[in-house]
């Protein structure tokens, strides 16, 4: 007998993303947190695009769009002069920029919209311990009233920080360094005339070595940012972390005040500004390290419990946000009895490798700048919004085609616009047909008679995996559907064509998670019977 299906560890912005789509596809589950309530700090704050496009799917993005502000851009300075200005832009068909939000307020949206589904975040309450075995887990917890509680749940995720216990746990090694430096932190107003929504990153370099740096990322408010800069001697410690001791993140007990803020205000400001209205502060320091393994029988890890890096680029929140909704759809498939046995398999070896790209990247940025990075800056930029995420090679992912042009199969399936209906008159983007769906097949036909099998393909797809797949036809401007009875929508702009590069009869599976697992053209029925039984119980 199981207490709960799934039992998340932690509630930060990850847990509680996997706590909430958990919730949203009908899985049992309990999400616990040590701390007695929301941290007040504004630690991870860039919400990357990629992010809320997964909060759309989830039902959750309105109200993060009201709370968050833009980020536009950096200004770049060395030694007081600007360097280098960057434009936060993406192509048109990206439905969402870049922003920026406190981590308490994205903790507090999350939380809100998990209420919708009853489910309350169990504060003060710690895990003391776990065991597994092939039916479930079986975890020691500690409540907020003293007293010890057994849980026992089908699985455990553990998304409980740098520190994390369900990590321990399990015996995973988290190989990395520590970076030397100490940093604080604060949470600011200025009354400089930079423009809103920019950050600002100002360095001192001394015969091309750096010595000093001021970080300011814009937050919701007037002229109000949170500021990072290197901590003067009187609140360093001089201590080197020792061993695998990990050092990363918030320190307790030495809190930096408005006068130490101010002093590096007065050196590395872009124009004489004067601090006010601090919120908070503290010191940090800095390490990078990834597991070994992301799970572990019926035990996982999301977040900074299974990688910790540089802040740079605003990757850590989001990559673990991911995680978690990668994680979610193939454990709701599971608990449904409708996965393939082996789908729980590829949460490692799809965000694995994405977290050891993470890890290195931020850390050469981290070193040595973005505008280092040797790809074309419209490159860095997608990739830095998350955007070029992609699972090829994936043991639930087809076959590349080579020389194929637009999405392949493993990468993110984009949006676009322009498509129109036999009844609504107005046109609809592809993000709003794909919401609230599971596993989707869009089938693209170009020309009279190229939509000729669509309904028996997408029936043989539907038969096969017991329903888990439903079917949608997009066509060409100007082409009638014919005798065609599946949903269908007409590319009226074109949009769909050019942003897939479609040409001919195409057929594309359209993960749960946004992703396309199967692209093909023309469609073959053998070929996407395979494919869907690598993924689901057929």
């Amino acid at each position: 007998m199981v207490d709960t299906d799934v039992l998340v560890v932690g509630a930060g912005p990850v847990g509680l993303t996997a706590a909430a789509e958990l919730r949203r596809q009908g899985v049992g589950c309990r999400i616990i947190d040590r701390l007695p309530a929301r941290l007040p700090y504004a630690k991870a704050v860039g919400i990357q695009p990629r992010t809320l496009e997964i909060w759309d799917r989830m039902g959750m993005v309105n109200a993060v769009l009201d709370a968050a502000i833009p980020a536009r851009g950096q200004l770049m300075y060395l030694n007081g002069a600007q360097h280098v200005r960057i434009d936060l832009e993406l192509p048109p068909d990206v439905p969402y920029r870049f922003a920026a939000l406190p981590q308490y307020e994205t903790e507090r949206l999350i939380e809100e919209h998990l209420h919708h589904w009853d489910t309350l975040v169990e504060r003060g309450t710690e895990l003391v311990s776990f065991e597994q075995d092939a039916g479930g887990v079986r975890s020691r917890l500690t409540t907020s009233s003293g007293e010890e509680e057994e849980v026992r749940s089908r699985y455990l995720i553990g998304c409980d920080g740098a520190h994390s216990a369900v990590r321990k746990g399990l015996g995973l090694t988290f190989e990395g360094g520590a970076f030397p430096d100490e940093y604080m932190l604060a949470d600011v107003e200025v009354d400089w005339s930079l423009p809103p929504g920019y950050g600002v990153r100002a360095i001192h370099q001394t015969d091309g070595s750096t010595d000093d740096i001021l970080v300011c990322i814009p937050l919701p408010g007037h002229c109000r940012y949170r500021m990072s800069m290197l901590v003067p001697p009187e609140l360093s410690t001089q201590n080197q972390p020792e061993g695998d001791e990990v050092t990363h993140g918030l320190e307790g007990g030495r809190a930096p005040g408005l006068e130490h803020v101010q002093a590096v205000l007065d050196r590395m400001a872009p124009e004489p500004t004067t601090a006010s209205s601090l919120r908070w502060s503290s010191v940090f320091r800095i390490s990078h390290r990834i597991v070994n393994r992301y799970s572990d029988g019926r035990v996982f890890v999301a977040g900074d419990a299974a990688h910790i890096h540089p802040p740079t680029g605003a990757q850590g929140m989001n990559t673990g946000i991911q995680d978690a909704y990668n994680l979610a759809w193939k454990l709701a498939l599971t608990l449904t009895g409708t996965a393939h046995p082996q789908l729980l398999d590829t949460y490692d070896a799809e965000r694995r490798p994405v977290g050891e790209e993470v890890v290195g990247r931020t850390v050469r940025h981290a070193t040595d700048g973005i505008q280092a990075d040797p790809d074309d800056p419209a490159t860095v930029m997608l990739r830095e919004a998350q955007l070029l995420i992609s699972y090829r090679g994936s043991p639930i992912v087809g076959p590349d085609t080579p020389g194929q042009s637009g999405p392949r199969a493993g990468d993110r399936a984009p949006d676009c616009g322009g498509l129109l209906g036999d009844i609504a008159t107005f046109p609809m983007r592809l993000f709003d047909l794909i919401r609230d769906r599971g596993h989707l097949l869009l089938l693209y036909a170009d020309g009279e008679g190229r939509s000729a099998g669509f309904d028996e393909l997408a029936a043989a797809a539907k038969e096969l995996t017991h329903g888990q797949v439903g079917a949608h036809a997009v066509l060409a401007p100007g082409l009638e559907r014919g005798t065609l009875e599946l949903p269908a929508h007409r590319d009226s702009r074109g949009e769909f064509q050019k942003v897939y590069h479609a040409q001919g009869p195409t057929a594309l599976l359209i993960r749960p998670d946004g992703y396309l697992g199967l692209r093909q053209t023309p469609p073959e029925a053998s070929e996407l019977s395979a494919h869907l039984s690598r993924v689901l119980r057929v």
